[in-house]
C-alpha cells in the first residue's frame, strides 16, 4: 500500500435517501462501509470523518430563525446518527470500529481523544468521528483537515460526486474541465468548490495531500491507497 495511515471525509448526503436526498438509505450506508471495510482489512488504518447534511444542516436551520450555535450544535447531533449506522454496517462488514465524538455522548460514543484514537487505529480498528470540531461555525470539512492532521494521517481522501475537481460544477456547465492535479493555493486562488477554505488552509500549512474522487466509483478508494491516479490530488507544489 502507498498509505498506511488515511483519513476520510464523507459527506452526510452519501448516506441520504436518493429519491429526498433526505434520512438513511440502508443500501448506501452498507455500500459505503463495504468499500471503507475493504481497505481496513489491507491494513491501512482508516480514520473516517461523517457529516450530518442529510439530518439537518446547522446554517440552513440558522437561516431559518434559530440561533446559528443552536442549528450548528442540532447538525452536529446529526453527524452522530450517520456515524453510528456507518459503525453498524462495517461491523457487519467484518471491521471492528469505534465512534468517537467531540461532544461527550458518553451511552452511545466514546468522547474524541487523540492518543486514545491512535491506540484504536494503531490495533486495526476503525476510527469513525463524529460531531464535527465540537464548535459551531466550523463545517465538518474543517474537521476533516484537524483530526487528519491529528491523528498523522498522509492523505485527505475526500469523497464526493464527480470524479475529481472541475473548473465549474459539471452537473451543471458541460464544458468544466477536470484537473489531475493542484496546488492547495490555486483552489483558493479561483475558489474551487471543494472544501471551505479553512480546511484547504489546514491541509496546506500542514502539508496534509487531499484526494478528491467520486465515491460512487466502485473500487476506487482501494485504487487510491494503492497509489493510482485516481480523481484529483492537491498538494503544496
Amino acid at each position: 500500500m502507498s498509505y498506511q495511515r488515511i483519513l476520510l471525509k464523507v459527506s452526510g448526503e452519501a448516506f441520504a435517501d436518493r429519491g429526498s436526498g433526505r434520512g438513511l438509505d440502508p443500501d448506501a450506508v452498507h455500500t459505503i462501509a463495504r468499500q471503507i471495510a475493504a481497505v481496513s482489512r489491507l491494513g491501512v488504518e482508516t480514520a473516517v470523518v461523517v457529516g450530518g447534511g442529510n439530518i439537518l444542516r446547522g446554517a440552513k436551520v440558522a437561516g431559518m430563525g434559530t440561533l446559528r450555535a443552536s442549528a450548528d450544535y442540532m447538525g452536529m447531533l446529526g453527524t452522530v446518527i450517520n456515524a453510528l449506522a456507518l459503525s453498524d454496517a462495517v461491523e457487519q462488514a467484518g471491521v471492528e470500529t469505534r465512534v468517537m465524538t467531540a461532544i461527550e455522548i458518553a451511552k452511545v460514543a466514546e468522547p474524541f481523544v487523540r492518543r486514545r484514537a491512535l491506540a484504536h487505529l494503531a490495533k486495526d480498528r476503525l476510527v469513525i468521528l463524529a460531531a464535527g470540531t465540537g464548535n459551531p461555525f466550523f463545517t465538518t470539512d474543517t474537521a476533516a483537515s484537524l483530526r487528519a492532521i491529528e491523528v498523522g494521517a498522509e492523505l485527505l481522501v475526500k469523497a464526493t460526486k464527480v470524479n475529481g475537481i472541475y473548473s465549474a460544477d459539471p452537473m451543471k456547465d458541460p464544458a468544466a474541465v477536470r484537473y489531475p492535479r493542484l496546488t492547495f493555493d490555486r483552489v483558493l486562488d479561483e475558489r474551487l468548490a471543494v472544501m471551505d477554505a479553512t480546511a484547504i488552509v489546514m491541509c496546506r500549512d500542514n502539508k496534509v495531500p487531499l484526494q478528491v474522487y467520486n465515491l460512487t466509483n466502485a473500487g476506487d478508494l482501494l485504487r487510491i491507497v494503492r497509489g493510482e491516479d485516481v480523481g484529483t490530488v492537491v498538494t503544496n507544489s
